[in-house]
C-alpha cells in the first residue's frame, strides 16, 4: 500500500519537507501534472505527509475516498483542459512561496466527490509522465 495525494492538492509542500524517504514531488509541468505525487516504489507507507497537509488531501490507497463529501470551500485541482476546472487559485505555500493554479474549482458544501479517480495519476506519474525527472 502507498500513500495518495489527491486533487484537493493545492502544492503546499509541507508533505514533501516531512517524508523520510524523499518520494513526494511536485508535478510539472503543472497544467498537466497540477499537484504533487508520491512515488509507491519508495514510500515506506509512515504517514508522515497526512497530518501536514492543510488541504486534507493526502490518504492510503484503500482509503481514498470515492463519496468524499465537501465541506465547503475547498478546491480541486485538474489538468489544464479539465472541463469546469476555469477558477484560478492563487495561494502561498507554509514557506510564504506563492502558489498558482489555473484550473481549480470550488467545491460546495455537501457535494460528493469520487477521489479515487485519482489514484490512477498518482501512478502514472512515475510510470508514464516525468517522475523524478521533473525535479532537473
Amino acid at each position: 500500500m502507498t500513500y495518495i495525494i489527491t486533487s484537493l492538492c493545492l502544492r503546499d509542500a509541507g508533505c514533501v519537507e516531512v517524508c523520510p524517504v524523499e518520494c513526494i514531488v511536485p508535478g510539472k509541468p503543472e497544467t498537466e501534472w497540477p499537484w504533487f505525487y508520491i512515488d509507491p516504489d519508495t514510500c515506506i507507507d509512515c504517514g508522515a505527509c497526512v497530518p501536514e497537509c492543510p488541504f486534507e488531501a493526502i490518504f492510503p490507497e484503500d482509503e481514498v475516498p470515492s463519496d468524499y463529501v465537501a465541506k465547503g470551500g475547498e478546491r480541486l485541482s485538474m489538468p489544464a483542459g479539465t472541463e469546469g476546472f476555469d477558477e484560478t487559485y492563487d495561494g502561498s505555500n507554509h514557506h510564504g512561496e506563492p502558489v498558482h493554479l489555473e484550473h481549480t474549482r470550488t467545491l460546495e458544501e455537501g457535494e460528493i466527490i469520487d477521489l479515487t479517480k485519482d489514484n490512477q495519476p498518482n501512478y502514472d506519474y512515475f510510470q508514464e509522465g516525468p517522475g523524478y525527472s521533473a525535479l532537473d
